[in-house]
């Protein structure tokens, strides 16, 4: 695992930029942060400033709609399968390339964090914190200091980390702020434009404290948590023929659905229960004597993408 508590030049993801990105890419454009002529291109094609520009590119390569793969002394920028499916390759229109679907946002959120290789605040936050409020300032600390035990090398300095911490903050909750009155506090509209703040998987109090309770998430899509169970199985039994997995670990463990969708333990359960009838018992789990382990039917359709077909019609 590296640090990677840089590269969004502190702009919060917004609607439009990932659709923006791929549909640069779809129309030959480049990605390229040492030829001027093609920074330039890219802040015309694109219409905002050159940090924006490289902002776009962070955040569509962190939630892999895109990625970048050296070619001849130089990275060359391709649009994902995921990139491809949700927001369209030129050709098909995507899936839903104007994020009007609540599972999409969701979806997003997953790929963002499904993550072991580069280590964010959003990342330590939704894979490896163990709190349900936080004080911003000893939030700062905490990531500090996890990040340095996680990746055990150099991990920049804490103010780089206070920033990204600030991104991820203003990415994934709606920001208040006192009303005149200072008895009250109002949502600021100014930040509405993070299609993540739509998941409220993240309050702010105000005065520098912030909410995050593990609940049932009835507003999850169950196609979504099942695509994110079975590339979390993928992930968890590699090169094995292992067909269950236990509920401990779908709960607790770094990139499970239960730590990225911030499913409290009756929540778990009942998404379970529900995925179990809607997948007529292809994904089965029992809870009994103090067993609690999720069985998966390694069957063609119970892969993880026929789940996202289902779910947007395919």
């Amino acid at each position: 695992m590296k640090a990677k508590f840089t590269g969004h030049d502190t702009f919060p993801l917004r609607y439009g930029w990932l659709y923006k990105a791929v549909n640069h890419l779809n129309l030959k454009g480049k990605f390229t942060s040492t030829d001027e002529e093609g920074i330039r291109e890219s802040i015309v094609r694109l219409g905002v400033g050159k940090n924006m520009v490289k902002a776009i590119q962070y955040w569509a390569e962190s939630s892999c709609v895109i990625n970048a793969s050296r070619e001849q002394n130089s990275y060359v920028h391709h649009i994902t399968p995921q990139g491809k499916r949700l927001f369209g390759d030129g050709i098909s229109p995507g899936a839903d390339p104007y994020l009007e679907k609540i599972g999409s946002i969701w979806l997003l959120h997953f790929w963002l964090n499904f993550n072991d290789k580069h280590l964010t605040a959003y990342r330590y936050f939704f894979n490896y914190a163990n709190v349900q409020h936080f004080e911003k300032s000893k939030f700062v600390d905490d990531c500090y200091s996890a990040a340095t035990q996680l990746i055990q090398s150099e991990v920049g300095n804490i103010s780089t980390i206070k920033k990204d911490i600030d991104c991820f903050l203003n990415t994934y909750c709606k920001k208040a702020k006192l009303a005149k009155s200072k008895t009250s506090i109002k949502v600021d509209e100014d930040h509405f434009t993070s299609p993540l703040s739509e998941l409220n998987l993240l309050q702010d109090n105000g005065a520098g404290f912030y909410v995050s309770a593990l609940a049932e998430r009835p507003e999850l899509p169950i196609e979504i948590f099942a695509y994110a169970l079975l590339e979390f199985y993928k992930l968890e039994t590699v090169d094995s023929n292992v067909t269950t997995i236990d509920f401990d670990s779908l709960l607790t463990k770094p990139c499970s659905p239960g730590r990225i969708f911030r499913l409290s333990e009756s929540g778990l359960g009942q998404k379970l229960d529900e995925l179990q009838e809607f997948s007529a018992g292809k994904i089965s789990w029992v809870d009994s004597l103090g067993l609690r382990q999720v069985n998966i039917n390694q069957s063609p359709e119970n892969q993880s993408d026929k789940y996202l077909d289902i779910y947007y019609g395919q």
